[in-house]
């Protein structure tokens, strides 16, 4: 397919993800001798490795040898955790293997803030980490995965990690419901645009993400300098037409890249994930003729907890904004008429016990 906007599919492994991310710079030159660098990593939450939920270190290993041949004049590498990590970057890093493979190069980006303009927010300004502001490259490397708030989480999402901390769970609060979260998500990517996009697709994520247990071998590296092509072709491998994700409408729209077939050029092997389990939101919904029916019935989605997955730990009573779980001896309990359906405990627990169901 050939067209304005390039996407790269090329087969790895995780021992062996080297060559697909040197294919990436070959496709999408970057200068960046003696320019600051930033690589950002998508780190949910505490995790290791095989469950998928971050970026696995192994490819952002080979990302940063990569940029390191190029002799940057600095080397950052990092992300803001989930509310769950608020004040334990470093801890979340190290539990994912991500500490180890930055190095050196490895930056808390929760220590320095830096306030900008911000229409979305209440008072019209929002904190961003100084370092995604400093930086003369950034190099966006999501994570091929679901969302229950915005169905996937590729390369727009995965800029929702330059917001430091806690911030991220009070602006789910504000947004208060699917459809304004994805705009939201695409205000806050338009803030620093990422230069290139290395999207680990080789364990994806399926079901009930970004936490879910239902893991899915890909065995893919994706690459592109364009989100919006990324995240379409992302969105018609798991047979989803991208004209009902709202973040990929708005941000065509606003002239950030296309999703239609005619504008995208796919350099690799492209297939269909045939059974690919997408988000527990209504059948029906996916095939609504426009994108505000669609999230209309997404809205009726509320979380439930699974009662054999759930430990009690109680995360997600302490990061719930509005304070709509509690713990009540055996179980744990949601309040409906509370709960604002900003599913952070859905995003944020470590067992996968909170779920979506309409």
């Amino acid at each position: 397919m050939r067209g304005k906007h390039l996407v790269m599919l090329r087969p790895a492994a995780y021992d062996a993800c080297r060559a697909a991310v040197d294919a990436a710079f070959e496709l999408f030159p970057l200068n960046l001798a003696g320019k600051k660098v930033l690589i950002k990593p998508n780190v949910l939450r505490r995790s290791a490795p095989e469950e998928a939920v971050t970026t696995h270190p192994a490819v952002v290993k080979a990302v940063i040898e990569r940029v390191l041949e190029s002799k940057p004049g600095a080397l950052w590498v990092g992300d803001n955790p989930g509310v769950v990590g608020y004040g334990e970057n470093e801890d979340c890093f190290i539990a994912t293997g991500l500490r180890d493979a930055a190095g050196e190069y490895y930056v808390n980006l929760n220590e320095r803030t830096t306030t900008v303009p911000f229409a979305a927010s209440a008072d019209g300004k929002i904190q961003v980490s100084s370092a995604v502001l400093e930086a003369d490259i950034i190099i966006s490397v999501p994570k091929f995965k679901t969302h229950g708030l915005t169905v996937l989480s590729g390369a727009i999402k995965n800029s929702y990690g330059i917001l430091p901390g806690a911030l991220k769970g009070l602006m789910h609060q504000r947004a208060g419901n699917p459809m304004a979260f994805q705009r939201m998500v695409l205000d806050v990517f338009k803030l620093r645009v990422p230069d290139l996009f290395i999207m680990d697709a080789i364990v994806g994520m399926q079901g009930n993400g970004p936490a879910s247990k239902d893991l899915r071998h890909i065995g893919l590296i994706m690459a592109s300098d364009n989100a919006v092509a990324m995240d379409a072709v992302m969105s018609r491998m798991v047979d989803l037409d991208p004209g009902n994700l709202p973040a990929l409408v708005l941000a065509a729209e606003q002239g950030l890249g296309s999703f239609e077939k005619d504008d995208l050029m796919i350099d690799g092997e492209f297939k269909t994930l045939q059974g690919f389990m997408l988000p527990p939101m209504p059948e029906s919904g996916y095939a609504a003729p426009g994108m505000l029916q669609f999230f209309d019935k997404a809205l009726a989605a509320a979380p439930v907890v699974n009662t054999e997955l759930c430990t009690l730990c109680g995360e997600c009573v302490e990061i719930c904004p509005p304070n709509a779980l509690k713990v009540e001896g055996t179980l744990l309990n949601v309040d409906l008429g509370k709960c604002i359906k900003c599913y952070c405990c859905q995003e944020l627990c470590p067992q996968s016990a909170i779920q979506l169901k309409v």
